[in-house]
């Protein structure tokens, strides 16, 4: 087990990628404290799937846009385990209104968004900051997205915040190395409990259109993005400041390859 005797913070903890990643993480013996905001029993049933896994875990809730909150959530991960080695920036939220309808997205739309996908992530990394210092070492990863890269996804607010996301891991990989790395992950589709209030049939709509368009042919998973987050918190090359792309090359166009059978 890697993470033996490692603690680690997951907020958003109760569902999709951060479920995912909770458990891989118990399941290399890690203690994962499950932050969550609104639904205590899928952040428990998180929870069972850490134990099951073999590791340790608890859950807290707390609104990463609030300071106190991401205080509250370091401080119980230091009462039960006494440290805090290991951070997964997941909590996020968007709203979805199409790129060409400016008078549909409002400065209190960006004031939201910003609050959870970027002041959260600061004020989670303030916060646990000081434990990984004090041991000398620390990992912190943050769950972006290829909006931030491409400029596409639900909104023009969600792609400008998980933008600025990304600045924020570059900068704050540069003010703590070489003792704490600062990554990110910048998933494309993925197929998670995003996805709950649509009916079957649009769902199956938008992963085939995905699917027709991604080279690789399908779109992800919660546990394909916790792989990718998994390395960045294990791995011991020298990785930091690094924003891993993980869309199933979709990024590289949509543009069907010239066949090789060609002529």
């Amino acid at each position: 087990m890697k993470l033996k005797g490692k603690t680690a913070i997951v907020t958003g903890g109760g569902t999709g990628i951060g479920a995912a990643t909770a458990r891989q993480l118990a399941a290399e013996g890690a203690n994962v404290v499950i932050n969550y905001r609104s639904s205590a029993d899928a952040a428990e049933a998180a929870a069972k799937a850490c134990q099951a896994a073999g590791g340790d875990a608890m859950t807290i809730k707390g609104d990463v846009s609030g300071n106190d909150d991401c205080q509250a959530i370091a401080k119980a991960a230091l009462d039960k385990w006494g440290g805090i080695d290991l951070l997964v920036n997941n909590a996020g939220t968007t709203v979805v209104v199409e790129h060409h309808k400016l008078d549909d997205l409002q400065a209190e739309d960006f004031q939201a968004l910003y609050a959870t996908n970027v002041i959260g992530p600061y004020q989670m990394s303030r916060a646990v900051i000081p434990a990984m210092q004090k041991v000398g070492a620390g990992r912190i990863v943050n769950t972006s997205s290829i909006a931030g890269i491409m400029g596409n996804g639900s909104s023009l607010a969600y792609s400008a915040s998980k933008g600025a996301l990304n600045t924020l891991t570059l900068g704050l990989a540069r003010a703590f190395a070489p003792e704490i790395t600062v990554n990110a992950v910048c998933p494309g589709l993925v197929m998670s409990e995003w996805f709950r209030d649509f009916k079957d049939e649009q769902i199956d709509k938008v992963q085939a259109a995905y699917e027709k368009a991604v080279p690789l042919g399908k779109a992800c998973t919660p546990d394909d993005i916790a792989d990718a987050i998994m390395y960045l918190l294990t791995t011991s090359a020298p990785v930091t400041g690094e924003l891993m792309v993980i869309d199933g090359g979709v990024r590289l166009g949509l543009a069907s390859p010239i066949s090789k059978n060609k002529n």
